[in-house]
């Protein structure tokens, strides 16, 4: 007899989730119940969901499942950055990274999408290892599922334990478009996770038509992997940019500004790299490039990883950079490296996995031909 295969509702959207009671005779409000239990109290069994009939676990617990990915070691570093090594459903070998920043009353949660990245941004670690697959919905929100848990039993009367999440992580989130939508529309449910869709952030480096898309299906907070005033020298970086060149990529923010419910802003990520994009000059182009986008800027100093081939900028330069900028009228923050010491930074997030792309191969090859 071959065996069913059980539908985790861990990551069932709440229409999915009422949709599938709906398609074994149930009432809707049954995925209120058991949405509630899985992403506010943390059951992981339907024995716990006490209000439900016991007929009714009974029954799910023939055809269904509540999984998360299996979590195969947490580092937490000297700041309190904890970083996750999570074995997704590819196996043995497939493994992404996911890491809670905490900063006061705020703890960030930077989740991945996809196992490697589909593509491949020059100064980026995960970019380097290239790309096996897409995560799935549960897969995405069971990173959420897992931070929070790991503080001990889930209260959802007590505080926070993450407030904040940004899709910064492995992947590029609007190559998995189904599944990131999804576990972002949990994060925000009130009977999920209840954040504030000015708490979620979704960063692309410039899918422009799946942003024309997004903004049609929810309305999250929206970051821009720029890290270039330019498209010669943005098509070296972030390689995206030759089918997507700048001014679309400004376009489909103010059109995604513009048919939001509410007045917001694009936040502009820009990676500084010592002699590369960190100069006076291109700080004026930059300003010069988002005048006519309501935004506020990112800077990230490059965090090193072997054989990237390039270097973080000194402060100085990082500070005239940034005083260039705010000179303009620019709201600019500075990135704080957080995690570094369990290689948990912003662009030092690598996973471990098999990939299908040969990119990985092909840049070992690469720097053994220029060692």
């Amino acid at each position: 007899m071959t065996d069913i295969k059980k539908v985790n509702l861990l990551g069932l959207s709440p229409d999915k989730l009422i949709e599938f009671f709906e398609s074994i005779g149930e009432k809707k409000f049954r995925a209120t119940q058991v949405i509630k239990w899985i992403h506010q109290k943390g059951a992981e069994s339907f024995e716990e969901m006490t209000d439900v009939s016991k007929a009714l676990r009974a029954k799910l617990e023939q055809i269904c499942e509540i999984r998360g990915p299996e979590v195969v070691s947490q580092n937490i570093s000297s700041d309190g950055t904890r970083k996750w090594i999570i074995r997704t459903e590819g196996g043995k070998n497939d493994c992404v990274e996911t890491v809670l920043i905490p900063d006061g009353d705020r703890a960030t949660l930077c989740v991945s999408s996809q196992v490697g990245c589909s593509l491949d941004c020059s100064f980026c670690s995960t970019g380097k290892q290239g790309f096996n697959r897409n995560l799935t919905p549960a897969e995405i929100i069971g990173q959420v599922w897992i931070a929070i848990k790991s503080f001990g039993p889930m209260d959802p009367n007590g505080p926070r334990r993450v407030t904040n999440v940004v899709m910064m992580g492995m992947g590029e989130p609007l190559m998995n478009f189904e599944p990131v939508v999804d576990a972002m529309i949990l994060m925000m449910h009130d009977h999920a996770y209840g954040l504030s869709k000015r708490r979620v952030t979704l960063s692309t480096s410039g899918v422009v038509p799946k942003i024309y898309e997004l903004v049609k299906r929810t309305d999250v907070s929206l970051a821009i992997s720029l890290h270039a005033p330019n498209d010669a020298l943005r098509n070296e970086l972030v390689p995206i940019n030759k089918k997507y060149p700048i001014a679309e990529l400004i376009e489909s923010c103010q059109h995604y500004l513009a048919n939001l419910p509410d007045k917001r802003h694009i936040t502009i990520e820009y990676t500084l790299m010592f002699g590369v994009n960190d100069n006076e000059e291109q700080a004026y182009e930059l300003a010069e490039l988002l005048k006519v986008l309501e935004c506020k800027i990112n800077l990230i100093p490059f965090n090193p990883f072997p054989h990237s081939g390039y270097e973080k900028p000194s402060n100085n330069r990082t500070r005239r950079f940034q005083r260039i900028l705010a000179d303009a009228g620019y709201t600019v923050t500075v990135r704080t490296t957080r995690g570094d010491d369990i290689d948990a930074a912003c662009g030092q997030l690598v996973g471990d996995f098999h990939d299908k792309t040969r990119r990985s191969q092909k840049y070992i090859e690469l720097r053994e031909v220029n060692s």
